[in-house]
């Protein structure tokens, strides 16, 4: 299976402060991956630096055979990764159908966002997005009706209507109820199957459903790789993750 993203020695200091150390992993063509670990393990200064919004003191990251470290943002978006935060941007005074053309014409002119809605490609693109996300019939209404977690569920739909390659999710699940959470596991597993998606989280619930692969991040370095299995049966990575080792 071919290689989406591989990071090479990566490391980043803050001061004294080792965020990430000598960091080295791949993600596989459509690999549904998770990160996990305490806070301050170095999570989201990886996604970071992933997508260029800062620059590594050491190391390389190498999207789809391409060299991407040095690379402005915009190219990197560009190229086809796109990070969805973990605080919801969507424009609640607009339509559910309104946000996703929003995104599906990102690259486009301002003026075409909104007189070019017929064109097939995009509106097929775009009822298969919601038809994912659970929201083919609420294409009509205002986003401020929907539930927070269908408005992370529209948030994953603008992304995935952009086409990336390689999607990063930061706590898709935060502030979720449980049943939210197991259809949100099952979207999410529907888009590794295109695409190649890495997630950090914390909900070990939500970690037990697609917890294929999972990347255990501490003080900046990689402590442990495995399934949900085998990092719940470790005792090293369950001790520091419940914060019982510093």
């Amino acid at each position: 299976m071919e290689t989406t993203l591989e990071v090479r020695n990566l490391s980043k200091w803050f001061g004294g402060i080792h965020a990430i150390d000598h960091v080295n992993f791949r993600f596989k063509s459509q690999e549904l991956r998770c990160i996990i670990g305490p806070n301050g393990a170095g999570k989201t200064t990886l996604f970071n630096i992933i997508t260029g919004r800062i620059k590594p003191d050491e190391g390389q990251v190498i999207f789809e055979g391409e060299d991407i470290t040095a690379l402005k943002p915009y190219e990197i978006s560009r190229r086809g990764i796109v990070l969805k935060f973990q605080i919801t941007m969507v424009f609640d005074e607009l339509t559910v159908m309104d946000n996703l053309i929003i995104a599906v014409r990102g690259r486009q002119s301002m003026r075409s966002l909104f007189f070019s809605r017929d064109e097939k490609s995009h509106e097929d693109r775009l009822m298969e997005v919601m038809e994912m996300m659970h929201l083919s019939c609420r294409g009509d209404e205002l986003v401020k009706t929907l539930s927070h977690g269908e408005k992370q569920w529209l948030e994953m739909g603008m992304v995935l209507a952009y086409r990336p390659r390689l999607m990063l999710l930061d706590e898709p699940t935060a502030g979720m109820s449980s049943q939210e959470t197991m259809e949100t596991a099952n979207i999410i597993r529907m888009i590794s199957e295109e695409i190649t998606t890495v997630v950090i989280e914390h909900d070990i619930k939500f970690l037990k459903e697609i917890g294929k692969n999972i990347t255990i991040l501490h003080q900046g370095a990689v402590l442990f790789e495995g399934t949900f299995e085998e990092v719940e049966a470790n005792p090293i990575v369950r001790d520091v993750y419940l914060g019982k080792r510093g």
